[in-house]
């Protein structure tokens, strides 16, 4: 019996040991931020949604939410999901007055080493961007673990000269296997010869050896209205396309129309990376509005899997052809109806736009032909009530 004790004993002196020593956690991410009680709820449109932002993307650095109006915005507790052992400061749970702008918080490491910094603003819900010229673009880095590359991003101003961040592409996946490429060898890149300035060039690529090794033999050129969920890249790319998220479109859609350039790739092929002969490769253009919200009051986001089939679409438009062509040539594309648009939903903000591009139609089933190439540029949305 004294052998057991001492056995016990030694194990536990063993484990306690263990947990002493193990490292502190390196990590100091906002995982998910929201406005708690009742007395907040007046001042947003679609309160069960309105008030929370869960699960942020790594890639997050700003934290909009929207409210009726600022100039009754009282001071507002926010509260934090943070990485295990992480710290915040201004401090959890502290009232902020957003009525003067933004808010930085940074979030410490649990080992002290390592900090990053959050804008979290509250802002007045706007009218969406209708426009699109695509001059507006810049470089990411990504230093993540063992991923470390670069890639081309687009935003867009309005009016006022305040950046949106509304578009998204698969560049950052891309990257995650292809880091030794530059930024220009990507599948989604500005080119300067645009119809008018600069434009959005998308190119079907062979995706590298590690996506290849999970079976998944090209990357699609795209460009979308919405965020690329990179943590969610090698698990699921489909879900990890987060179509129309973050883009409530108040107003009802009618059409959408700009300019395009295409040219197939040689060789189109399948799933299993074989050559299929007699078949051409072909781009999509598509535009979904959907309900942002379920019965139960729970955020609603389309992804690539769901994108042109959910439940909660109530009207679409998709370009029937791109007839392949070296010049400019204008396309044109009308919503048409899958459910009915309720008005009152639409006033509170409760209908997200997404509006897709890709070289490669079947590029979410990894299905295209490598040297595919889609350009767009002067994309605009038109309104019923312009």
């Amino acid at each position: 019996m004294k052998y057991y004790w001492f056995g016990f004993l030694m194990s536990s002196l063993l484990l306690v040991s263990c947990i002493k020593d193990e490292p502190k956690n390196s990590e100091c991410d906002i995982l998910n931020v929201w406005v708690e009680g009742e007395a907040y709820k007046d001042c947003f449109y679609q309160p069960e949604t309105d008030m929370r932002k869960n699960d942020l993307l790594f890639s997050t650095k700003e934290i909009v939410f929207t409210v009726k109006s600022m100039i009754s915005l009282p001071k507002i507790p926010l509260h934090f999901t943070l990485t295990p052992g992480a710290t915040i400061e201004p401090a959890n749970g502290s009232e902020q007055d957003f009525s003067k702008g933004p808010v930085t918080y940074t979030v410490t490491s649990e080992d002290g080493a390592w900090h990053r910094q959050y804008k979290v603003e509250f802002k007045e819900a706007e009218l969406p961007t209708l426009k699109y010229d695509f001059e507006n673009y810049e470089t990411l880095d990504v230093n993540m673990l063992i991923f470390k590359y670069s890639y081309y991003s687009w935003f867009e101003m309005d009016e006022n000269g305040n950046r949106k961040n509304i578009w998204a592409t698969g560049n950052q996946g891309f990257g995650m296997g292809n880091s030794n490429l530059t930024p220009d060898e990507y599948p989604t890149v500005p080119d300067k010869n645009g119809y008018e300035g600069a434009c959005v060039r998308m190119e079907t690529k062979s995706a590298g050896a590690m996506a290849a090794a999970l079976k998944k033999y090209i990357a699609a050129g795209n460009l979308f209205i919405g965020e690329f969920d990179v943590n969610n890249a090698l698990k699921s790319s489909l879900e990890s396309t987060l179509m129309g998220k973050n883009n409530p479109f108040p107003q009802e859609p009618v059409k959408v129309t700009g300019y395009y350039k295409y040219r197939p790739g040689a060789e189109f092929r399948n799933e299993k990376n074989e050559v299929v002969p007699g078949v051409v490769d072909e781009g999509d253009i598509y535009a979904v509005l959907y309900r942002n919200q379920d019965a139960n009051g729970n955020p609603v986001v389309l992804d690539g899997g769901n994108v042109l089939t959910s439940e909660y679409i109530v009207s679409k438009a998709q370009v029937k052809s791109l007839p392949a062509t070296d010049e400019w040539k204008p396309f044109e594309m009308f919503f048409e109806d899958v459910a009915p648009l309720n008005e009152q939903i639409l006033d509170k903000f409760g209908y997200n736009l997404a509006l897709v591009f890709s070289s490669s139609k079947r590029g979410a089933e990894f299905c295209g032909a490598i040297g595919s190439t889609l350009y767009i540029d002067k994309v605009a949305i038109s309104l019923e009530k312009e």
